[in-house]
C-alpha cells in the first residue's frame, strides 16, 4: 500500500479533528499532515474533509475511507501489541489500565514492580474507557463491576473495593452530618457526571436521593474526591482515603452492597507470557494482606 502514510494521517485527523492534534499523535510537523491530506485528496479526486474554524470534519467520502483505515490501524495495533508481549523475558513496556479510583492502591505496586524488574517500562492508563486488550492496548486491565464477558479474555477475581460515604469537616461544619439514611435527602452530594454509571454504590445513592441534591458532578474519581475534601458535598470514597485524609468522616455506616468487585483481565494470547505472569504474581502477593 504505497499511500498508507497518507491514509493513516487522514485517520488521525478525523480522530483528533485538527491538524495539530494529528501531528502530535503521529510525531510529525503539521505541514506534513496538510501535505498528506492534500496529496490523498488529489489522488482520489474527492474532498475527504470539510475545513472550518474549529478544525476538520470528514465528508461522506472521508467516512468511507476512514472506516477501512480504522480497521487496518486496529489490526496493526493488535499485531504490535502481541509481538511486544511474546518475549520470554520480563522487559519492555507493561501496559496496565484501571479506573482512576484504583490508582492510589495500584501505583505503589507498579513502582515496586518496575524496581524489581528494571528492564520494564510501566505505562499506566486510567479512565472510564475500556481499553481493548484484543488490540494490544493493554497487557493487564483491572475492571470494576459485573464480571467482564469479552471473548478471548482471561478473567480472574481480584478484590472487592470497599467504599465509604464521607464528608469533610468543612462540609459538616456548614451543613451538619446526616442523622441516618433517611436524612440523606436533606444533604448535598458529589457524584460522577455519568448518569448511567453501573457502580453499585452509585446506583444505591441514586435510589436514596433526588437528582437535584447532586450539586457537584465530575468525570474523574480523583476530581470527585478533591471536591469532597473541599467541602462541596457528601460522596463515596475508597476506604483507604479515610486513613490518608483524617478530615474526612464517614457519615453513615458502610453497607455491604456498596462494595465494587474488581477483576483482573488479560488477553488469552498474552496471559501466559513471562512479563504478564510475573506482574500478576507480584500484584497478587502485594494485595494479599492489603485492607481494601
Amino acid at each position: 500500500m504505497d499511500n498508507w502514510d497518507e491514509i493513516r494521517t487522514a485517520y488521525q485527523v478525523a480522530r483528533n479533528g485538527t491538524v495539530s492534534g494529528a501531528a502530535d499523535r503521529l510525531g510529525v510537523h503539521h505541514a506534513t499532515v496538510i501535505r498528506h491530506i492534500d496529496a490523498l485528496e488529489q489522488r482520489l479526486g474527492v474532498k475527504l474533509f470539510q475545513r472550518h474554524a474549529r478544525g476538520y470534519t470528514a465528508t461522506e467520502a472521508g467516512q468511507d475511507l476512514l472506516q477501512v483505515a480504522q480497521a487496518t490501524d486496529d489490526q496493526f495495533t493488535q499485531l504490535a501489541g502481541r509481538i511486544k508481549g511474546q518475549g520470554d523475558g520480563v522487559t519492555g513496556d507493561l501496559v496496565v489500565t484501571s479506573l482512576g479510583m484504583v490508582s492510589r492502591m495500584l501505583t505503589p505496586i507498579l513502582v515496586a514492580f518496575q524496581a524489581a524488574y528494571p528492564e520494564v517500562r510501566i505505562r499506566y492508563r486510567t479512565g472510564d474507557r475500556l481499553f481493548r486488550l484484543e488490540y494490544g492496548e493493554a497487557h493487564v486491565a483491572i475492571r470494576a463491576g459485573s464480571m467482564p464477558e469479552e471473548p478471548d479474555n482471561v478473567v480472574q477475581p481480584f478484590l472487592s473495593q470497599q467504599m465509604a460515604l464521607a464528608a469533610s469537616d468543612s462540609y459538616i461544619g456548614r451543613h451538619g452530618s446526616p442523622q441516618d439514611i433517611d436524612d440523606l435527602k436533606n444533604h448535598y452530594f458529589v457524584v460522577h457526571d455519568n448518569d448511567q454509571s453501573r457502580a453499585p454504590f452509585v446506583r444505591w445513592l441514586r435510589g436514596m436521593v433526588a437528582d437535584d441534591r447532586f450539586t457537584y458532578r465530575a468525570t474523574d474519581n480523583r476530581n470527585m474526591q478533591d471536591a469532597i475534601l473541599a467541602g462541596a458535598g457528601i460522596g463515596f470514597v475508597p476506604t483507604q482515603a479515610l486513613l490518608q485524609h483524617p478530615e474526612l468522616k464517614e457519615v453513615i455506616p458502610r453497607q455491604d452492597e456498596w462494595a465494587a468487585p474488581l477483576w483482573l483481565v488479560t488477553h488469552v494470547d498474552l496471559h501466559r507470557t513471562a512479563k504478564v505472569q510475573a506482574f500478576l504474581r507480584f500484584l497478587k502477593d502485594r494485595i494479599k494482606d492489603m485492607d481494601c
